[in-house]
């Protein structure tokens, strides 16, 4: 499981014990999000060391992670991909590039304006809104920035890798609407997405929810 900018396997915390809990082997990935000299290409890195030589993996990528598990399942032998809320990259798009490609800044003002929240940017407002408080504190020493490095370097593969996909949106996400998840899931990868309550930090706030989600995308998919 890989998580978006930051790279704290923290936000897998309350998903991870769910799936164990259930049968399932579950790895959070931790990245060095917020290491400058240490990008992309060392963020897939980790998840393949992760995978080792594991067989019927289903690698999850979670917002800016999508960037690292596609790249990830370029290189491995894996079963399935599952993408949360995700930055959908195409080859050689970077992340700095992918908002202005997708359209992500007017795409959340809009649906704000519609939502009668704050068009201005706040970690509260779009990140934290459906989070319980005691869940928010606990965090806390998990934060950390993304270095610059990784929105400077591109996706590194020449196609889509060979592995079944899906997207899974949340429906109260403010940060990437769901509408915006559908189009640019349609568009880059011909999908629809798949609905679970709560926010872009669904694993946070609605773990059961998204547990069942994943549960029945592993029994689907292989």
């Amino acid at each position: 499981m890989v998580p978006g900018a930051g790279g704290a396997a923290w936000y897998w915390h309350r998903v991870a014990p769910l799936l164990r809990a259930r049968g399932h082997e579950a790895i959070a990935v931790d990245l060095p999000g917020d290491d400058a000299a240490r990008g992309l290409p060392e963020y897939a890195d980790a998840v393949l060391g992760a995978i080792g030589d594991r067989r019927d993996v289903v690698v999850v990528g979670q917002s800016m992670g999508a960037f690292t598990a596609v790249a990830a399942c370029a290189r491995a032998v894996v079963s399935s991909l599952v993408l949360l809320n995700p930055m959908i990259p195409r080859p050689g798009e970077t992340p700095g590039t992918w908002w202005d490609n997708t359209g992500a800044g007017p795409a959340r003002v809009e649906a704000a304006l519609a939502g009668g929240y704050s068009a201005e940017f706040d970690l509260v407002t779009y990140f934290l809104h459906d989070i319980p408080e005691e869940v928010i504190a606990s965090g806390e020493p998990h934060n950390r920035p993304e270095a610059d490095i990784a929105f400077t370097q591109p996706c590194a593969i020449e196609r889509w890798p060979d592995v079944p996909t899906r997207v899974v949106a949340g429906r109260d996400d403010r940060f990437f609407p769901l509408e915006f998840q559908r189009r640019v899931a349609r568009d880059r990868l011909g999908l629809d997405v798949e609905e679970v309550p709560g926010g872009h930090l669904a694993a946070l706030s609605y773990p059961v929810e998204l547990t069942d989600q994943l549960t029945r995308m592993c029994q689907i998919m292989r």
